[in-house]
């Protein structure tokens, strides 16, 4: 028992706060209780967050530390409370200091039986499990039926919510589901998806069509929402490893890439948390490499940026080939305002069947961290989830206190979906009153700038010197200050849409136009590295920098897509990445989880070194990825080809 508890370890000076003893091994020995060895009573292991304050010249601050105890298990925690305070007492002339700020006690338990989310989550995961079967029988059922497997009379045509790129087909928008995609299927040339954003939510569907008639049309509305579970459709569906000629496949690798490099933030401030060696952190962020984790939230503003992008040119691409009133049967500011309500009815239910699911399973897992793991909880969900879901269902948590916030990471979906409100309306304005939507854009943009570099200088910020988290709840995730990159991906979409993707550069221009794109890229992430920037220009560099990272990014997408983007372009539209593209929406949703698992389920701190940080880096983007992948199976792709089958105007051409 007393091996089983912590003590003073080494490393005190190295930033080590746990004295975490053994979990494990205190079980372990109440399951040898037919042995002579076993103790003679049962065991619990308590858990206890203290304060110690040693004398001046050994230690000048306080410290906090978590302090494991392998104890009888008829100890309550007044009897751990009076153990400790006895351990405190010192005859010396300067006697150490314990304040006992929290006991956890293994009386104190969760039931995971006892909580309604967790039923709620059972019951919807066997309704899915039990589609997903049934579709998938029934899918495989008819594939055997025209006795092809694969593909030979059954053609699956994927369409991707990407822009369109050269050539395409004529597109047509259903304004009856006010949904739209970029890419068609030849079989109805029938758009009924939404203009999604940058995290590359699986805005897919499978047309199943035969080489006489379309097999859709005549299986019926309730066989068609059987399929939508079926997991070989969606299987290939994310799989596919062919995009059409009309879209832009250097979206795909600017998703991945910036999905790994969110992956790899988020494991280092999770690691970093949980180390015996927590002062390595002040070591290695004097690296200059160390630049890459630390400027890691440039990655957001690539979400952003792409996000702002598609919505643009595929809006004004879809207008300019169809006459919506014909489609609404209504004209003026109710045409407008029957677009806004669809493409706000679909974007919203679109993403939140996922995102609900994710957040209940977070609720359930950090409920049960909370009372089992033997370290504290990254944040207090098991809290603010039960009482402030709703916030999240409606896409406002970051308009409330960051304390409050359930699913953290969830910030950007917020201020993302309220970027995408806005900017529908200004696209949507921009039809009729091009100019005063241009003008209201700007406007928007340098009011974000001005509001930034305001709240940076008001409260001193210096992102030279300052945590890059620092102001969270002020600056990192409010949606008036990361509105930028938003708005600059909106304007790109519209100057491809103008341009038709055809520009021509001489050289020297593209020449000129890299080297530029690629300094000024080195300099954002690199540039602060053992600098020290003054009061204004730190709050004008906070202001501008992420609208900066969003032009540079500009860059990349009009010369890849213009035919100037030579390897940048193959590296960013290599094929392989187009199935992570596909399921990175769900990827941001799972990440964190399979994070915190693996922190939350070990009983010691883990000692941090690169060559560890690098396996457990690529370790979780494997497991979080084949997270995803499952999510999307079972919650993404199905909602998708649902709200196709759903739209009215696929309704009216089956009636």
């Amino acid at each position: 028992m007393a091996d089983a508890s912590g003590r003073y370890v080494p490393s005190f000076f190295w930033g080590n706060s746990y004295w975490t003893g053994s979990e494990s091994l205190c079980y372990h020995l109440n399951s040898n209780a037919s042995k002579l060895e076993a103790p003679p009573f049962k065991l619990g292991f308590y858990t206890v967050r203290l304060q110690i304050a040693l004398p001046q010249y050994i230690s000048p601050n306080d410290r906090r530390f978590l302090l494991g105890l392998c104890l009888p298990f008829s100890c309550n925690k007044q009897d751990v409370r009076q153990l400790l305070q006895l351990s405190a007492r010192d005859e010396e002339p300067e006697p150490r200091s314990i304040q006992i700020l929290k006991v956890r006690s293994p009386h104190n338990s969760y039931i995971m039986w006892h909580d309604r989310t967790f039923w709620i989550l059972f019951a919807v995961s066997v309704l899915v499990l039990s589609l997903m079967a049934l579709g998938t029988g029934y899918d495989i059922y008819l594939v055997h039926q025209s006795r092809h497997f694969f593909n030979e009379n059954y053609t699956y045509e994927i369409t991707r919510a990407s822009p369109p790129h050269l050539g395409e087909r004529p597109m047509k928008l259903d304004v009856g589901s006010f949904t739209q995609s970029a890419t068609l299927s030849s079989s109805d040339g029938v758009i009924n998806h939404g203009l999604e954003g940058s995290l590359g939510t699986l805005n897919e569907s499978i047309h199943t069509t035969s080489n006489d008639s379309d097999t859709s049309e005549n299986l019926g509305l309730v066989a068609e929402m059987v399929l939508a579970f079926s997991v070989r459709r969606n299987v290939l569906t994310i799989c596919d490893q062919c995009v059409g000629s009309d879209t832009i496949p250097t979206i795909h690798g600017l998703r991945s890439i910036s999905m790994g490099w969110v992956i790899l933030g988020h494991t280092c401030l999770v690691a970093f948390k949980y180390s015996d060696n927590m002062e390595y952190r002040s070591v290695v962020e004097k690296e200059f490499l160390f630049q890459t984790i630390n400027n890691g939230a440039y990655s957001v503003d690539t979400f952003f940026f792409i996000s702002g992008l598609l919505v643009s040119f595929l809006y004004f691409r879809t207008v300019s080939k169809i006459d919506i009133t014909q489609v609404t049967r209504s004209t003026g500011f109710q045409n407008s305002a029957l677009q806004y309500v669809g493409l706000m009815a679909y974007r919203y239910g679109r993403l939140t069947v996922p995102y609900l699911f994710v957040l209940g399973v977070v609720e359930v897992t950090m409920k049960w961290f909370y009372y089992n793991s033997v370290f504290e909880p990254p944040t207090a969900d098991h809290v603010s989830c039960p009482s402030y879901w709703w916030r999240n269902a409606l896409y406002i948590n970051t308009l409330f206190p960051v304390q409050d916030m359930c699913m953290l990471w969830s910030w950007y979906l917020a201020d993302d979906t309220q970027f995408y409100v806005l900017g529908c309306a200004l696209l949507i304005l921009a039809v009729s009153y091009f100019r005063v939507a241009a003008v209201l854009t700007i406007i928007f943009l340098i009011s974000s700038w001005f509001t930034t570099a305001f709240i940076a200088y008001n409260n001193r910020h210096n992102p030279s010197v300052d945590d890059p988290l620092a102001l969270f709840d002020k600056i990192y995730d409010k949606p008036w200050t990361r509105l930028g990159p938003y708005l600059v991906g909106m304007i790109v979409g519209w100057i491809l849409y103008k341009t038709d993707c055809k520009l021509k550069m001489s050289k020297v221009a593209v020449a000129l136009g890299w080297m530029l794109c690629i300094g000024c890229l080195t300099a954002l992430v690199y540039g602060l590295y053992d600098t020290h920037l003054d009061r204004i220009p730190a709050a004008a560099y906070s202001s501008l920098s992420h609208t900066a990272w969003a032009i540079c990014l500009s860059w990349i997408v009009i010369a890849c897509s213009t035919g100037y983007g030579g390897y940048v372009n193959k590296l960013l539209s290599a094929s392989f990445l187009y199935p992570f593209s596909r399921v990175t929406y769900c990827a941001y949703l799972v990440h964190p989880i399979m994070i915190r698992i693996m922190a939350m389920r070990m009983d010691s701190p883990m000692h941090l070194s690169l060559e560890i940080m690098t396996i457990i880096f690529f370790g979780q983007v494997v497991a979080s990825y084949i997270l995803s992948f499952v999510v999307s199976l079972a919650f993404e792709a199905p909602v998708v080809s649902l709200l196709k089958i759903v739209a009215p105007e696929r309704r009216k051409k089956s009636q």
